[in-house]
């Protein structure tokens, strides 16, 4: 077998545009041979995955998996929404939910991990890219775990089994039936997807979230004019009802609006006579905190028709 060179690899990446790892194996396969190893990247379809790799991809779906005490959850954008009715795509956020069961978070191990079909999920990533001919990556990924009790899950907008747009997972510690708590865990999670908590309680709220809230308090606080005093304490009970109403526990349970979620556990546990207490959640909405591209859609047919009008010259 002829050797591979990083400078041959280098060489093949810049002529291809192909990823590192691509083009090392298509050496590899053609003996070094650079305008064979060229060949065999276009027919894979490879060569053209790269170029796909500077649009936005923002849309594409939320998979989870759980197993026992565990439940992992990830989340594999696209560029459009049309990838997601795609049942290879389907198969591979299935699949990846399934594999950081056992690999993890970390997103670079869980590439690298082997894909049921052959290669590592980072090659059958690739692989989809070409035959979908749109940018996909893997984003993010989570894990929950219990030692007693269960881990549950709830998929809003849901295209498949465990496939959908946005994921929860909630870890319920307890030796309560599993049936009491497959129940409370899925009212928790339908209650998460609609409410969108960022803490387990008020104390867990990021810090430099409440220091940005307390610095909007305390501005309405000078505007309304009050006594110092005074002023303090609004910027207190500003503080109080935003832990509050972020917070899980706190939170007025959606079914009702009138029952902090921490009661409606607590009645569960009473009901089932035995502690049950939320260890953990996680939530994965698509796309959340992806800037997306803007475009003129008129203009983009217009330029692919060749009938854009130039721009006058100055």
């Amino acid at each position: 077998m002829a050797e591979i060179t990083a400078a041959s690899v280098k060489e093949l990446r810049e002529r291809t545009g192909a990823g590192m790892m691509d083009c090392k194996k298509a050496l590899a396969e053609n003996s070094g041979e650079m305008e064979a190893a060229i060949d065999w990247l276009r027919a894979k379809g490879l060569s053209a995955a790269a170029k796909k790799a500077g649009r936005t991809a923002a849309e594409g779906l939320v998979g989870i998996a759980v197993e026992g005490n565990r439940g992992a959850m990830v989340e594999v954008n696209s560029e459009t929404d049309f990838v997601a009715k795609n049942e290879q795509f389907q198969d591979f956020v299935g699949n990846v939910a399934k594999l950081a069961l056992a690999h993890g978070t970390d997103i670079d191990a869980l590439g690298n991990a082997q894909y049921p079909t052959g290669g590592t999920v980072r090659e059958a990533l690739t692989e989809n890219i070409a035959k979908i001919g749109e940018n996909q990556s893997l984003r993010r990924a989570a894990l929950l775990e219990v030692g007693e009790g269960a881990v549950v899950s709830y998929v809003h907008n849901q295209v498949a089994p465990g496939l959908g747009k946005i994921g929860v997972l909630v870890a319920l510690e307890s030796s309560a039936p599993a049936e009491t708590l497959n129940e409370l865990g899925r009212q928790i999670a339908q209650h998460i997807a609609a409410a969108h908590p960022l803490a387990l309680t008020g104390d867990q709220l990021p810090s430099e979230l409440v220091e940005r809230e307390r610095g909007i308090a305390m501005e309405k606080a000078k505007e309304s004019g009050k006594p110092h005093n005074i002023a303090e304490k609004m910027v207190e009970g500003g503080l109080a009802k935003f832990r509050k109403e972020n917070a899980l526990m706190s939170q007025l349970f959606v079914r009702d609006n009138k029952t902090p979620v921490a009661d409606v556990v607590a009645a569960a546990a009473k009901e089932a006579g035995a502690e049950i207490t939320v260890k953990d959640f996680v939530r994965f909405q698509l796309g959340e905190g992806i800037e997306k591209e803007q475009s003129d859609f008129a203009a983009e047919v217009a330029a692919a028709a060749g009938t854009a009008k130039a721009e006058p010259v100055a």
